[in-house]
């Protein structure tokens, strides 16, 4: 078994130590040592953006980052994103639009909608097309996607 690293971190808001290996990806340790599913691996490349968190409130795949890495920093995962055991305005939108089917793709398109969001709260359509372009969704084909993060956009402004 190799050295295990102690990693001090900002998890949703809340400060988290916890122990990882040091090659471990940052979406290993967030599954498989503090128990966070909700990013998927879909690609383990960084093509498909189903790891998506914010780190330091800048998106990352978390699939390409070392969980090390993390020390001392500020990570927000799809856990993270409800608010008081309310959904985020995303969250229910994609849920209002039907912007899902499997659910592999979900966490890190809504993560990277918030991303968007953060960066620019009124996006044209061909904004969140672009910024989501690094998203991969097999299921349900792009437009209730697109569709749910203009809606909350627009109630936003």
């Amino acid at each position: 078994m190799a050295n295990k690293t102690a990693v001090e971190t900002t998890l949703n808001g809340e400060e988290t130590t916890f122990l990882c290996e040091p090659r471990q990806t940052l979406l290993e340790a967030l599954r498989d040592e503090l128990g966070l599913i909700g990013s998927k691996e879909g690609c383990g490349n960084g093509n498909c953006g189903a790891c998506n968190v914010l780190l330091d409130g800048v998106l990352v795949n978390s699939c390409l980052v070392l969980a090390p890495e993390i020390e001392g920093r500020s990570v927000v995962t799809i856990e993270g994103i409800a608010e008081d055991g309310e959904l985020h305005p995303l969250q229910q939108k994609f849920l209002e639009h039907a912007s899902l089917q499997c659910g592999i793709c979900t966490p890190g398109f809504i993560v990277s909608s918030k991303a968007l969001l953060d960066e620019n709260p009124n996006p044209t359509e061909h904004d969140v097309r672009l910024w989501l372009a690094g998203n991969l969704c097999r299921c349900t084909g792009y437009d209730k996607i697109v569709r749910a993060v203009l809606d909350v956009a627009q109630n936003n402004a």
